[in-house]
C-alpha cells in the first residue's frame, strides 16, 4: 500500500546532475578521507577519550592551582642563581595574590556603598576597616617599589624599614 499518490503529489525533480561514471575504479578522493579517518582520526579520538576518562577521576581544578612553598631571598645560599629564580616567582605570585585581596576588599566596601546609599558611614564600619587595614599592609610591602618591583627590592625596602625602626627605638 502507497502512502500518497503520485499522480496527486508527483515526486520533484532532482536538482543534482546523476553521476556519470567513467571509469569502474574508485574515486581517490573517498579512499585517501577513509585512510585518513581510519588511520589518524579513529585512532587519537579513541586516545582522548580514554584520556579524559582517566582525567576524570583524577579531576583537579585549573583555577587552584597550588605551588610549594619557595624559600625566601634571605634562605638562598650565595651564588645559588636557581633559588633567586625560584624565589622571585614565589615573590611574584605573592604579590599578584595580594593585589587580589586588596581588589576583592575594595569590591566589598563598594557594594557595601552601593547597597547601603548615603547611611555607609554607620553600616559599613567594617568593611571600611578592613579595606583601610588590607591598603595600608599593601603599600607598606609593595610601595614605592616602582614599576621594575622585584623581590630583592622589596627585601631591601623592608631591611631599611627595619633598620629605621631599630635607630628610632635607639
Amino acid at each position: 500500500m502507497k502512502d500518497h499518490d503520485n499522480a496527486a503529489y508527483p515526486e520533484p525533480p532532482r536538482k543534482t546532475p546523476v553521476v556519470d561514471k567513467q571509469t569502474s575504479l574508485p574515486n581517490p578522493a573517498v579512499i585517501l578521507t577513509n585512510l585518513f579517518y581510519y588511520s589518524v582520526d579513529v585512532p587519537v579520538s579513541k586516545f582522548k577519550g580514554v584520556l579524559d576518562s582517566i582525567r576524570s577521576n583524577n579531576k583537579s581544578v585549573y583555577y587552584h592551582q597550588k605551588f610549594r612553598r619557595i624559600p625566601e631571598l634571605t634562605d638562598c645560599e650565595n651564588g645559588d642563581y636557581l633559588c633567586y629564580y625560584e624565589a622571585e616567582m614565589q615573590w611574584r605570585r605573592d604579590y599578584k595574590v595580594d593585589q587580589e585581596i586588596v581588589k576583592i576588599v575594595q569590591e566589598r566596601m563598594k557594594a557595601c556603598y552601593q547597597r547601603e546609599g548615603s547611611s555607609y558611614k554607620q553600616n559599613c564600619i567594617k568593611e571600611i576597616e578592613q579595606f583601610e587595614e588590607t591598603s595600608n599592609n599593601f603599600q607598606l610591602r609593595y610601595g614605592d617599589l616602582g614599576a621594575y618591583a622585584s623581590g630583592r627590592k622589596c627585601l631591601m625596602k623592608q631591611k631599611e624599614r627595619m633598620m629605621a625602626d631599630q635607630a628610632q627605638t635607639s
